[in-house]
């Protein structure tokens, strides 16, 4: 690998005459518009969690907040001298993401620990002193460019071996501030770290800050927007939600990101793994939602993925091998979804793309129905499974293989048979999807947002959902109403889909309404959301929680 050949002197000299002339330049908008809607068109990337402590199987970094004096010494001195991924193979890895329909990965360089996956001149805690002895991060940038995708970095501003070595206590949070000589040493190691991975790897696309939010934070991102302008942020500039995705569709760009199963490094014991088919659904929620999805591994400590995690990514790559045009380079359509049938869309070419999800068991050659309320066809419409030809379905030489649809004043009315053998069984329970070709929208739907509850009454033990109706749509006939459901918890929550509803209530234009549940206080956190029937569909605001 080729370093851009840039002395730190001079990189120096660049972010000294850049602070003087920008120093109160709001460094969160640096992304450029049209480098951000190329991420948008990504859509679908690998999280790549590695780090020495691996070896334990336990979370990555935070077992050394509060931890005890001997745990933190073994931790920082003795365990990299045990760590050895012989086995890691960048160039696979980077074959299966692809093949997946990932269209980039990001790296960990640095978790919270301290530990550095490169060869660092700023801290002896790196890849170079343990048995392994190379630079693991250069492997994987440049078996990720071979394999054609873009090249992300996580880095976290936060530093818990920077801390123990200070003398001070490891945390995330401080009751008092850092005293202003050692965080002036701290800004020092993260602003040379950044400027060591901007200047040693060639051009970076992407870079995720986690923590350190602040000044830490604001050093990282105003050292790689100066050295590498092109490049993207997304924590720390963007909404990235972690474990969830967002509610509602977004205009702006938005990443989540979400482990396979409920620790983000390897957990070799008491894991429990997200199904393919759950990991699919998740996908296809984000990218009708407008988002990225930045999907979760864990190497073992030799390198390799876990079994689970590569059969999951073999599931999803046979999926994304039918279905790949679907996800790629997709806008939301005027709503998510109608139930269980969720949208993506094409607009300059008219074409949108309908996921039938939750029918785990369609037999191959059976017919089915669908109703589209929200899509408008003409005279030049087509309507077709995606991986089908329409014609066959082997075996079953008198099935009639062929999709029919028929526009109708309530919407498109879609018949359409699983023709496509992909397992030896003869079973398929992931989401097939459909492809309309010259799509219009029928309805102008109506915009509905949750506001925050308010709990009142002598006792705190009353409390009231509100919502707001922005706009009415094509429709002045409106109900509204809320949904609500205990709050599962920050991984579990993707494994939960179960809600309770309110009644309705009537609305006349824009306005304001509010509904009290029978719900009894009993310390418990929930999860609201508001949503407007349209004589057609419902619309759904954005999701809240509240502790009751």
């Amino acid at each position: 690998m080729k370093k851009i050949s840039l002395t730190f002197a001079l990189v120096i000299i660049l972010i000294s005459i850049h602070a003087q002339q920008h120093h109160q330049e709001d460094y969160l908008n640096l992304n450029k518009p049209e480098r951000l809607e190329w991420f948008r068109d990504l859509g679908f990337g690998m999280f790549i969690h590695f780090s020495f402590d691996s070896q334990l199987g336990v979370v990555i970094s935070h077992s050394m907040a509060g931890a005890s004096e001997d745990y933190l010494n073994k931790f920082v001195n003795e365990l990299p001298k045990t760590f050895n991924p012989k086995k890691y193979a960048p160039d696979e890895i980077a074959t299966l993401a692809k093949l997946a329909g990932m269209k980039y990965i990001v790296f960990t360089t640095k978790h919270h620990s301290g530990f550095c996956m490169w060869d660092t001149q700023t801290t002896a805690f790196n890849i170079m002193n343990t048995p392994y002895g190379k630079d693991l991060l250069a492997e994987y940038v440049d078996a990720t460019r071979k394999a054609g995708l873009a090249v992300g970095f996580y880095f976290s501003p936060e530093d818990f071996n920077f801390l123990y070595e200070n003398g001070l206590q490891v945390r995330r949070r401080f009751p008092e501030p850092i005293p202003e000589k050692i965080m002036e040493k701290y800004l020092e190691l993260v602003e040379l770290q950044c400027m060591e991975l901007m200047a040693q790897y060639g051009e970076i696309d992407i870079i995720f800050f986690d923590g350190g939010e602040g000044a830490l934070q604001e050093k990282c991102k105003e050292v790689v927007w100066e050295l590498q302008p092109d490049i993207v942020v997304t924590r720390g500039a963007i909404k990235t939600p972690e474990q969830t995705v967002l509610g509602i569709a977004s205009d702006e760009p938005w990443e989540s990101c979400i482990t396979m199963g409920t620790q983000w490094a390897y957990k070799p014991t008491n894991e429990a793994y997200k199904t393919g088919d759950r990991l699919i659904e998740i996908l296809i929620e984000t990218r009708a939602k407008g988002g990225n999805l930045l999907l979760n591994v864990g190497p073992k400590p030799n390198g390799e993925l876990p079994e689970e995690q590569e059969a999951n990514l073999r599931e999803m790559a046979a999926w994304n091998f039918i279905n790949y045009e679907a996800v790629e380079k997709v806008e939301p359509w005027i709503l998510p979804n109608e139930e269980n049938i969720w949208f993506t869309w094409k607009p300059e070419e008219k074409t949108l793309y309908a996921f039938l999800t939750k029918i785990p068991d369609w037999p191959r050659g059976a017919r089915k129905k669908f109703l589209l309320k929200s899509v408008l066809t003409n005279e030049k419409t087509e309507v077709s499974v995606l991986g089908q030809s329409g014609e066959i379905v082997e075996y079953q030489p008198d099935t009639d293989a062929k999709t029919y649809f028929e526009q109708k004043d309530n919407g498109l009315h879609i018949s359409c048979v699983r023709a496509q053998r992909i397992y030896n069984n003869h079973k398929w329970h992931n989401p097939i999807v459909l492809k309309i070709t010259h799509a219009t929208p029928s309805l102008e739907p109506p915009a509905v947002v949750t506001h925050l509850p308010i709990i009142s009454g002598s006792e705190n033990n009353l409390i009231t959902f509100n919502g707001e109706i922005l706009t009415t749509g094509d429709s002045e006939k409106l109900k509204a109403g809320f949904q609500f459901r205990e709050y599962a918890g920050f991984v579990e929550e993707l494994y939960s889909d179960e809600w309770h509803e309110t009644e309705t209530m009537k609305i006349s234009g824009t306005n304001d309404f509010s509904i009290s549940p029978n719900l009894k206080k009993e310390g418990k956190e929930y999860q609201v959301r508001a949503f407007v029937d349209h004589p057609k569909l419902r619309i759904y605001g954005d999701i809240v929680r509240i502790r009751f």
